[in-house]
């Protein structure tokens, strides 16, 4: 059911290749290659074979290069700055420079780097000048032989716009000067993106230096890659480190090393990962069996691109402002200049870009997987999405960082989203992705008239013999349109607790605190109360509600104190498993037990005090780099789970080693050397939604359901710890601290929702309506609810939280509020 369209990011890998690696593992006996007995002598000869067929691929020899495995086409960017010829500033002979076309991977632009600490000049060139860059030098300067590295994609990852190979032979031949300085240029081709889709015949095409990563092509072995040196300057590379394997000779106790005569075996450093070397075989023979090749690979995924972005190009909202704005250097009609790559913003009817991570999470929500960010070219980045230099530095100070998911800042796009297809990719999965654009953006009036012509324009302008491997996957020119319509996106909201022993002289200090938060004036004369308390002991699993529960230093007592991995022990979520919503723990304090019940399970119960079996450590994505100190809980609730879930999961607990420093988080707002002690949640210690906010959504939400959703279930999505009745709508957002009783807490920022918020948590179905009428209802924001921490000062005693306690709000940027100078008036801040 997943329609996978991130083929850039990484092939898929076919079951029958693995089939065929398996097998070969169980009929033959692989050895280390450096022995000499016959288990080795065959993973030796295994391995020429496969140097061999890499060559064979692309249409070379072992007479013009030489293959040296890596563990990726990064590893062979940075083996090819370490060992270039370079010849530093500050000599007699002109300097080398390392020049790079501004569209490129950040692994390509990271070569800096070590240029740097070598003395040699990087020169960024964009693409547009090396166009205009064609002069020859006079005669007198071709004879300096200074050597000078020009990198540049074959194919760029952001867009898929394929560069002239002939720069090759250009550049190497002098026509083509990408600065104009005497010396000897090379040339490094990023093949990576290339290869994965497109035949590089090297015999034409003859770069100095080609890496590629495997996992590209074949989806299996990843962690493989090779770096192709044309033996015209593998001579010259320089290596000062020696690992086993790349000796001829050497003496441990002198000065003395002679490497092998091999250029392969001399940067082969220590043993190569022989195993996943003889994967690739099989991967060469099945690429072949089910595709006849990387040229009909081409021409399938370019039908496939140019089909999609023939019709998204197209798509136009009522007042006929664009669905999405298209990132591109080429009109898709040749597939010699343009990749299986589009890359785009979604777009509103005014224009505005709606955040690419939005867009992901709502792709999700329909098993789309897509691509988000920058794609590790900024230079494309920017070009493209006219992001200046100022601007990144300005972003980086705002908190967004490479991969994370702020995707928009003061309005602006800080990346986009990409699609790439694969030579396993079909027109139905082009097909799904338009529905899904069309179902979310547009309704049904919206789409039939672009989708009448653009559809006939497509199966018109792409011959049949661009379409596919064979005549079952012909473009049908029938658009199926869905009747749903979605909209956008963001992260999971997941909260916190845990209980230590209490400190009574802070007690004062919170009432001091308490104090300085005066209730505002209200029209009805109430004041603001909380409704209900729910914690979750298990992380993504059912609420339990209470009416009362004792406070401490990681929040409310053991809210997600528990979760559920699977078998590789990473943590599930209701995103992977919507039916974790169905098991529904609850906790017995005076017993001092957990208990866990589904329908069709016995119940089943897990001691509180309880710290046997053993100890794992697991880490956790949105817990960022933090890792978390837990032991499993056993093999019977393990089985437990693994029988309702209908796969093997086990059940683990956080450490109760409170001096444990494994999961805490510096929190924006609250004093930079204070550390906040969390449990396995994702943001903040506790999570507040206002019930009047829950209202105001609720009547968006009923306007586009047939049938309206009851309040309680509405707030049960939303999966607070704290539900509160302000008269106000939204006004919690304007809050900076908050007091419940004797308890005080900072407002950290708000929560914005993912996808669980689609999940009925009484019967684990998805309804994706929720989400577009929160995008709707806020403005194409995400927000809802807000995240608090316990304050520094009084995060380590004990209190309680109660139902029907007042809340006292103190507004962003006062330390008091008044009350209004009027009756009509209301201090919102």
């Amino acid at each position: 059911g997943i329609t996978y369209l991130d083929h850039a990011g990484s092939a898929l890998f076919p079951e029958s290749l693995l089939k065929a690696f398996t097998d070969d593992l169980r009929n033959n006996v692989y050895g280390n290659p450096h022995s000499q007995n016959i288990s080795s002598k065959l993973t030796y000869d295994t391995i020429e074979h496969v140097r061999y067929r890499i060559l064979q691929h692309f249409h070379t020899t072992a007479e013009d290069y030489t293959i040296i495995f890596t563990s990726g086409c990064t590893a062979a960017l940075k083996l090819i700055a370490e060992s270039f010829p370079w010849i530093p500033e500050g000599t007699r002979q002109p300097s080398s420079r390392f020049c790079y076309l501004t569209d490129s991977h950040t692994s390509v632009v990271g070569m800096r780097g070590i240029t740097a600490s070598m003395n040699v000049l990087s020169v960024p060139i964009k693409p547009k000048e090396i166009l205009v860059a064609k002069s020859r030098l006079p005669a007198e300067e071709n004879n300096c032989t200074t050597p000078h590295l020009f990198s540049y994609p074959a194919q760029s990852n952001f867009s898929g716009t394929k560069y002239p190979l002939s720069w090759i032979q250009d550049i190497r031949s002098g026509r083509l000067c990408p600065i104009k300085l005497p010396g000897k240029w090379f040339v490094l081709l990023d093949a990576a993106s290339y290869v994965s889709s497109s035949p590089l015949d090297l015999g034409v095409h003859q770069a100095d230096f080609i890496p590629i990563s495997f996992y590209k092509i074949f989806g299996f072995p990843t962690g493989l890659g090779a770096l192709l040196v044309n033996n015209r300057i593998a001579p010259l590379l320089r290596k000062t480190y020696f690992g086993g394997g790349t000796a001829a000779a050497y003496l441990a106790g002198e000065d003395f090393y002679f490497p092998r005569k091999s250029i392969a075996e001399r940067f082969e450093d220590g043993t190569v990962s022989f195993l996943d070397i003889i994967a690739l075989k099989h991967g060469f023979d099945v690429l072949e069996k089910l595709t006849g090749g990387m040229e009909k690979i081409k021409q399938h995924t370019f039908a496939l691109a140019h089909y999609t972005y023939t019709v998204l190009s197209n798509l136009r909202y009522a007042n006929g402002a664009p669905v999405v704005r298209i990132y591109s250097d080429t009109d898709f009609s040749n597939p010699d200049a343009q990749g299986p790559i589009i890359n785009f913003n979604v777009l509103d009817e005014k224009g505005q870009v709606l955040g690419f991570s939005q867009v992901d999470s709502m792709a999700s929500l329909h098993n789309i997987h897509v691509r988000t960010g920058c794609f590790c070219n900024t230079g494309a980045c920017q070009m493209h999405l006219d992001i200046s230099n100022e601007d990144i530095q300005r972003n980086l100070q705002a908190g967004h960082v490479c991969g994370d998911n702020i995707d928009l800042l003061d309005g602006r796009p800080t990346g986009s989203v990409r699609i790439s297809f694969g030579y396993m990719s079909s027109f139905e999965d082009a097909q799904t992705f338009l529905n899904f654009i069309i179902a979310t953006r547009l309704s049904n009036s919206d789409a039939e008239i672009p989708l009448q012509s653009v559809t006939k324009l497509t199966t018109e302008s792409v011959p049949d013999d661009h379409l596919s491997f064979n005549k079952a996957d012909k473009l049908s020119p029938i658009l199926q349109i869905s009747d749903r319509e979605l909209r956008n996106i963001p992260s999971e909201a997941e909260t916190t607790g845990s209980w230590q022993p209490s400190e009574p002289e802070a007690e004062s200090m919170r009432a001091a605190v308490s104090e300085t938060a005066v209730p505002m004036c209200r029209k009805d004369g109430k004041p603001i109360t909380v409704t209900k308390i729910y914690l979750y002991p298990i992380k993504s699993c059912s609420a339990f509600e209470v009416t009362e529960w004792p406070v401490g230093n990681q929040g409310l007592l053991y809210d997600r104190n528990w979760m559920v991995v699977n078998q590789n022990g990473v943590c599930m979520t209701q995103k992977q498993e919507p039916r974790l919503c169905l098991v529904n723990p609850s906790v017995d304090l005076k017993k001092k037990i957990m208990v866990i019940q589904a329908e069709g399970m016995d119940p089943i119960s897990v001691p509180l005090e309880d710290k046997t079996g053993k100890e794992a450590v697991i880490c956790e994505s949105k817990v960022c780099s933090h890792r978390v100190k837990t032991y499993d809980c056993g093999e019977r609730i393990a089985g437990w789970l693994s029988t309702f879930l209908g796969h093997p999961c086990r059940l683990i607990r956080q450490s109760s080693d409170v001096k444990s420093k494994s999961h805490q988080k510096n929190t924006k707002g609250l004093s930079s050397a204070t550390s906040i002690s969390l449990s396995l949640v994702n943001e903040a210690q506790y999570l507040l939604i206002n019930v009047a906010s829950i209202l105001q959504l609720k009547e968006h939400i009923s306007a586009r359901l047939k049938e309206p959703l009851e309040i309680e279930e509405l707030i049960r999505r939303f999966r607070a710890n704290i539900v509160i009745s302000a008269p106000e709508s939204f006004e919690e957002e304007e809050w900076a601290e908050i007091s419940i009783g004797a308890l005080h807490f900072q407002v950290v920022g708000p929560c914005s929702r993912c996808q669980i918020i689609c999940i009925d948590q009484q019967s684990g179905e998805r309804n994706k309506e929720i989400l577009q009428s929160l995008s709707a209802a806020r403005g194409r924001k995400t927000n809802f609810g807000i995240y608090l921490m316990n304050q520094p000062f009084c995060s380590s005693f004990s209190d309680t939280l109660s139902v029907g306690s007042q809340v006292l709000p103190v507004l962003k940027e006062n330390t008091e509020i008044q009350p209004p100078t009027s009756s009509e008036e209301k201090c919102s801040g």
